[in-house]
């Protein structure tokens, strides 16, 4: 799986209006990780994920990016089989990739993905349900 990460702190200053912030929808899993759906056209959905410092390790489950996926890290931390991430940090992952990420403290990421997402259950695909 190929990664391009750039960090954009030297030139990027994240203002998080908390306040925005909460009011959104948020839709919360049970498990310490929350969704909230900014955009969606088709397939195609502009995210954040909120996850809890108390969150569970498992908390996001292992999934592949139809098309990729594009996400900055607003806040805290996030790790996943390419590497670690942290605020300001810009990532693509390439269509057909396959990760299961995990957070470290309260995190906020801002998430692409051009052509939908797959839960990956018992090695066999499985649409992902909204």
């Amino acid at each position: 799986m190929a990664v391009l990460s750039r960090s954009l702190q030297d030139f990027l200053k994240i203002d998080l209006d908390e306040g925005a912030v909460n009011r959104l929808p948020w839709r919360d899993f049970g498990n310490g990780l929350l969704m909230a759906r900014l955009a969606r056209q088709g397939r195609r959905e502009l995210v954040l994920y909120r996850v809890r410092a108390d969150a569970k390790p498992d908390a996001f489950l292992k999934h592949e990016h139809i098309g990729g996926e594009i996400y900055l890290v607003l806040k805290g931390r996030i790790a996943d089989e390419t590497g670690e991430y942290q605020e300001g940090d810009f990532v693509f992952l390439d269509a057909k990739s396959v990760h299961t990420p995990r957070a470290t403290g309260d995190t906020l990421v801002l998430v692409l993905w051009p052509a939908g997402v797959r839960i990956i259950e018992d090695n066999a695909a499985q649409p992902r349900r909204s």
